[in-house]
């Protein structure tokens, strides 16, 4: 693991710490009748997250972590791929993939680096994997790697507004007032743990992703329902009601 990116060790580590913890939404995302995303849960039906056909198609789940959008991939038909940091994340993917009875390739690394050929997949997607965890001036570039001309890259991941909010300190919410310089941001640490996140502006994602050979095919600012509950502290229904605390990018691999 020496030969790792700093951030990719220490992340590596914390979510095998962390693993334990999100073993039992993974059973219940398994177990779902319908996609649900998000720290709200905000319904499939309502997003309109994943690519309407799949059938056939072949995807890859960056950071996939219990693989729970990479079951509900396989279950529309794709030929499914999961690749996560965390090898006691994927040890919990294992369980749910044998009691599902749903197989699919598991490969336990980063999404920065992908034993892959280019032009493997037609579709590549993210929930708070790669795209927060990894560091996008070498995730994204490689997404467009494996992705096939007029392939899709979804992702989903804190909004840049809740990050210009939330204090530093741990479990307190984000304000109403901005907390945190817009410009240069992007590498991001907690005093809480040892992780390191990864967040930029509406800008400089248009960039990347136009630089790395993808037109941008819409943004999606994401807004709870009403009476919606998260367990996370970062954030209030009251907040997210009025500004978007997550958002979705797709975008298309330039043909």
């Amino acid at each position: 693991m020496s030969d790792l990116p700093d951030h990719v060790r220490r992340n590596r580590v914390l979510w095998d710490r962390w693993a334990r913890q999100y073993a039992a939404s993974g059973e219940r995302n398994w177990a779902a009748a319908e996609p649900t995303w998000g720290i709200w849960g905000v319904p499939e039906s309502q997003l309109r997250i994943l690519p309407d056909n799949l059938v056939g198609k072949d995807a890859i789940e960056l950071g996939c972590g219990t693989a729970y959008v990479s079951a509900w991939l396989a279950r529309r038909g794709a030929r499914v791929v999961g690749i996560d940091n965390s090898e006691a994340q994927l040890a919990t993917a294992r369980r749910l993939q044998q009691q599902h009875r749903l197989d699919f390739p598991l490969i336990h690394g980063s999404a920065e680096t992908i034993p892959y050929p280019d032009q493997s997949f037609d579709v590549a997607i993210s929930e708070y994997g790669a795209c927060l965890w990894a560091d996008p001036e070498r995730w994204v570039p490689e997404a467009a790697r494996l992705l096939r001309p007029g392939g899709q890259l979804v992702f989903l991941t804190n909004s840049f507004l809740l990050m210009l909010c939330v204090p530093a300190e741990e479990d307190v919410a984000a304000t109403d007032r901005l907390l945190r310089a817009a410009f240069d941001m992007y590498r991001v640490e907690w005093p809480s743990d040892s992780g390191v996140e990864f967040h930029l502006s509406h800008g400089d994602w248009v960039r990347l992703l136009r630089r790395s050979g993808f037109s941008i095919d819409d943004l999606l600012e994401v807004r709870p329902t009403i009476g919606a509950m998260t367990s996370y502290p970062f954030v209030t229904l009251e907040w997210a009601r009025q500004w978007p605390c997550e958002e979705v990018w797709k975008a298309s691999r330039y043909t």
